[in-house]
């Protein structure tokens, strides 16, 4: 077997593969004279039917088959060898009048080359890194809500103001059906919460979704519609009124702050104002620390350039599905990937630039946080050390959940990456600004 490879240009190849009939003679007619001997062809006995009624039948699907496996393993073993950056998989040329009896066979694949490049970290500065802090308004609202969390429900006959409302958002063209439980003080315009004024169950109340809310983002959580959707969003939408309840909020004393701390670390309002602020925060770092990795990520696409074998991915992509597309359907979809392609090419040139990996024992000790902040969440604080190593065995022998916790812990490693090398400008904000900068409206 030989085997070449010629450059068309730096990102495009063909390698050739020529093999002669005297790798494969031997072992064809072996397996003609076994076929020989046990084929039941019509007309013939068992072990009596002519070699050359056998070849017309057998040899060319056997020789098919056997060169197939000698050049799959040959084509293999040199993409290895040559240590070969491939984008896609090799593409057979195919030669309508290929002569499988020839002495020389010689088959040509294309091969899309990774391009060559660097990324420099630097490219990536002026990115902004949010810090999310917890204000007073923050605090106020949590407060509240764990009044009214531990509160008496009180039920009610009519709509009235301060009183909470069951009830389903409808809206048949959209498809939207979303229970939700609303105060009549979510709305922009208090003309919109006097509609519920006085109403009861089973009425329904039409609103429009334009100027809905202050924030439109809150058509997410309400009608359940995609962020791509609220933005303009001008429809009509049925509220129906399924139940209605007051609430009478829980005094903030000793035994409201027994209930939320049995062992007595929090006894004023002050320090459950400092404990929510404490936990808030430490939750917003996690949301900062997303928004400032997809945030460097954006600057890298846009400031690493290099070019892609574009018309070979394009012939690749045409092949890589159950059913074959046309070269106009490849281009669509070339289009829509092309970003994620350029995007896993940088990242994996971030990774060997660092040299950053996950080792198996830092795998093992991720895991083993993960299940014991899991277990202390459904108050199993104090779970021994043997439980968490079996609980985590289970998780590691699924090769899916594995990818899935490696995938997590290579980000941390890229934002603490790019926290020590990326120069960002820090900015402070509240979460209400943050929510609106992670949408791009601020």
């Amino acid at each position: 077997m030989n085997i070449r490879k010629e450059h068309i240009d730096a990102l495009n190849a063909v390698v050739k593969i020529t093999i002669g009939k005297y790798e494969y003679t031997e072992k064809i007619e072996n397996f003609l004279e076994v076929k020989r001997k046990t084929a039941t062809l019509p007309g013939f006995r068992k072990g009596k039917t002519p070699m050359d009624v056998v070849r017309k039948q057998f040899e060319k699907p056997a020789i098919i088959e056997e060169v197939s496996k000698l050049v799959n393993k040959g084509l293999s073993d040199y993409i290895a060898k040559e240590k070969l950056d491939l984008l896609g998989n090799a593409l057979p040329r195919f030669n309508e009048n290929f002569d499988w009896k020839a002495d020389e066979l010689v088959f040509e694949y294309e091969l899309g080359l990774a391009p060559e490049f660097s990324v420099d970290l630097s490219r990536a500065s002026g990115v902004t890194r949010y810090k999310i802090v917890a204000d007073d308004a923050l605090l106020n609202e949590q407060v509240e809500r764990i009044q009214k969390q531990y509160g008496k429900i009180l039920t009610e006959t009519e709509v009235k103001e301060g009183f909470e409302i069951n009830g389903t958002f409808t809206n048949e063209e959209k498809e939207i059906n979303n229970s939700a439980l609303i105060s009549l003080d979510i709305f922009a315009d208090a003309k919109t919460a006097k509609q519920f004024i006085g109403k009861k169950v089973g009425d329904v109340v039409v609103l429009k979704t334009k100027g809905l809310f202050n924030d439109d983002h809150q058509l997410m959580d309400y009608l359940k519609v995609s962020h791509d959707d609220v933005h303009g969003l001008d429809i009509e939408v049925n509220f129906t009124i399924d139940a209605i309840q007051s609430i009478e909020k829980a005094e903030i004393n000793d035994e409201l702050f027994a209930k939320l701390f049995p062992n007595g670390e929090v006894t004023t309002l002050d320090g459950l104002k400092d404990k929510i602020k404490e936990d808030a925060e430490q939750q917003f770092v996690q949301q900062a620390d997303q928004k400032f990795l997809n945030d460097v990520t954006e600057a890298l696409l846009e400031t690493t350039k290099f070019d892609l074998p574009e018309t070979f991915l394009k012939k690749w992509i045409q092949t890589i599905g159950e059913t074959p597309l046309t070269a106009e359907q490849a281009e669509v979809e070339f289009a829509k990937s092309e970003r994620g392609l350029r995007y896993q090419l940088i990242e994996s040139k971030i990774f060997i630039q660092n040299n950053l990996q996950v080792r198996f024992e830092e795998l093992k000790d991720f895991t083993s946080g993960l299940i014991r902040q899991q277990m202390a969440q459904f108050g199993q604080a104090n779970a021994t050390d043997a439980e968490v190593d079996g609980i985590v065995s289970r998780v590691m022998s699924n090769q899916e959940e594995i990818k899935r916790i490696s995938d997590q812990v290579l980000s941390l490693k890229m934002i603490d990456l790019y926290k020590t090398n990326v120069k960002a400008v820090e900015k402070e904000v509240n979460y209400q600004d943050f929510v609106k900068a992670m949408y791009g409206e601020m």
